[in-house]
């Protein structure tokens, strides 16, 4: 099941911004030490969440209009919990906005009153929940 857009909450938001960071994030966690003795003491574990979704857009793709990042910085100034995200391919993640910088923008034209319609380079930063 594909769409034209990706959502988080209610937000359409475009499939064109592509996450970045799919593969930089591996599930199993690998601790090691040795004991006193000098025995190899391993630990290995699951991460749970945490795992980054960089969605993001570039100079020919991925244009985010400014009534939608309006709605999304809303959102980041709103939200402290959970929001579900649907990517274009149907798969669906609950995520909070990464604490450090969740949204960056840059207009792709410098506008003195820009319109609604003004298209920006975003990179919306998540993390699993």
């Amino acid at each position: 099941m594909s769409t034209t857009s990706h959502t988080l909450g209610a937000i359409a938001i475009p499939s064109g911004l592509i996450w970045v960071d799919e593969y930089n994030w591996v599930a199993p966690v690998r601790v090691h030490e040795y004991s006193i003795t000098g025995a190899l003491i391993e630990d290995i574990g699951t991460r749970q969440a945490g795992r980054p979704i960089t969605l993001q857009g570039s100079s020919d793709h991925g244009w985010v209009e400014r009534d939608t990042l309006e709605e999304l910085w809303q959102l980041v100034n709103a939200t402290t919990g959970t929001q579900e995200l649907t990517m274009a391919d149907g798969r669906a993640f609950a995520v909070r906005f990464a604490p450090d910088d969740p949204v960056s923008a840059i207009p792709i034209v410098r506008a003195e009153l820009p319109a609604g319609s003004l298209p920006y380079i975003v990179t919306l930063r998540l993390v699993t929940a």
